[in-house]
């Protein structure tokens, strides 16, 4: 029997069109710098809300973002603002989506296309609580379904709320100054190499 490559070529291709539009999004934004706050806001608003995060390379782009700002082409402040209140708002919605619909939201898609997902997001909350939303900011395959489970679990908003919002705080910090630090190192791994 011959092996399918048509599988390994359709995810390349994805792959590929990923790529094409992280770098896209980047130049927007080195090219529209008085968007950034808005530009940032609408990613982490997709990355953090439930059906969009697992299409939407929002990281990526937060990352490549924080690596113009090594360049001196952005500045942190504007991304961090939009990335915050961007990640409040996708999972605060999120979070209605879980309490308002319950259990059935599991079953449409692409979070049915996706059990393991749902199966770490109860495994987590299984663990660690209402810890598993701040610790869902920063583990990217439990961020598209904990705020959902947050809801569907019937976490009190009054727990959901203030740790979500340090977690979105914390997340929309960590994520461009990562990448910030990344550019300054491999701008300075470039200035060592070519002198």
């Amino acid at each position: 029997m011959a092996p399918d490559h048509g599988a390994g070529q359709t995810g390349a291709a994805m792959f590929a069109f990923i790529d094409t539009v992280i770098e896209a999004t980047l130049a927007f934004v080195r090219d529209n710098r008085d968007w950034a706050f808005w530009i940032a806001l609408v990613f982490a608003m997709g990355e953090t809300t439930a059906f969009l995060s697992i299409i939407i390379p929002s990281t990526a782009v937060l990352l490549g973002v924080g690596a113009l700002v090594a360049t001196g082409e952005l500045s942190l402040l504007p991304i961090w603002a939009g990335a915050s209140v961007g990640a409040v708002i996708g999972s605060l919605f999120s979070y209605w989506i879980g309490w308002r619909y319950g259990d059935a939201i599991l079953r449409l898609w692409p979070l049915r296309d996706h059990p393991d997902l749902v199966a770490r997001g109860n495994a987590a909350f299984q663990k660690w609580g209402v810890v598993a939303v701040l610790i869902g900011h920063f583990f990217g395959p439990l961020r598209a379904v904990v705020f959902v489970m947050a809801g569907i679990s019937r976490i009190s908003p009054l727990l959901f709320v203030p740790v979500n919002i340090v977690g979105c705080l914390a997340w929309a910090y960590v994520t461009p100054k990562f990448g910030e630090v990344a550019g300054q190192v491999f701008g300075w791994l470039w200035r060592l190499i070519t002198g």
